[in-house]
């Protein structure tokens, strides 16, 4: 019983790592696709709302809170309607 209780939570753990893995990638990759974008041209209040999204996205990368990093990633998205 115990033996497979330390195996779940190995697997488990395993599993959380290769998430986190994923999440920090497309955090990376969301901050370029920021970047690209904010290099094109926007109206003022897209380009203020694209210019939050990255500062609080390299913030939460630079803190590992992907989940977060991913959530300033969606605003900018929703901001430029993508």
């Amino acid at each position: 019983m115990t033996r497979s209780l330390l195996f779940a939570a190995a697997v488990l753990a395993v599993g959380i790592g290769a998430a986190r893995a994923d999440d920090s990638k497309d955090c990376d990759a969301g901050i370029a696709m920021i970047k690209t974008e904010m290099a094109a041209q926007h109206p003022p209040a897209i380009v203020d709302a694209l210019k939050t999204a990255l500062r609080v996205a390299q913030r939460e990368k630079g803190e590992k809170e992907y989940d977060e990093c991913l959530d300033a990633v969606a605003d900018a998205k929703k901001a430029l309607k993508k």
